[in-house]
């Protein structure tokens, strides 16, 4: 199977809500390309919905180092930590978030197009 591939059927986890199973899928992938935000994002989601919150704050702080100019990765990391009873921490990610037009969620969603897998 192609990485496309094997993202696709991970998306079908997640859309599934087996967010366990997708997490499994998708950190091979992740892992395998570093640089793959796509797989990052979506990674991160799971490991979120799936109450893995120490490997989402991972991946969420991974995000944000892959594309500092993404707000919405500021929230979802805000989020995490915020689920992680550190709310203060969470509100200078709340903060930077804020400043990049994003407003605060209790959800975390995106969308993933095939174009952000190149």
């Amino acid at each position: 199977m192609t990485t496309y591939e094997e993202f696709e059927r991970a998306t079908s986890f997640f859309d599934a809500r087996d967010y366990a199973g997708a997490a499994r899928m998708l950190a091979p992938i992740a892992a395998g390309e570093p640089g793959n935000r796509a797989a990052v994002e979506l990674l991160g989601r799971a490991y979120f919905h799936s109450a893995q919150l120490g490997r989402a704050e991972e991946t969420f702080r991974r995000l944000v180092e892959l594309d500092p100019g993404n707000g919405w990765a500021y929230e979802a990391l805000a989020r995490t930590l915020e689920r992680r009873s550190r709310p203060d921490e969470a509100r200078a990610f709340r903060r930077l978030a804020g400043a990049m037009g994003i407003a605060p969620t209790e959800e975390i969603e995106v969308s993933v197009t095939a174009a952000d897998l190149a």
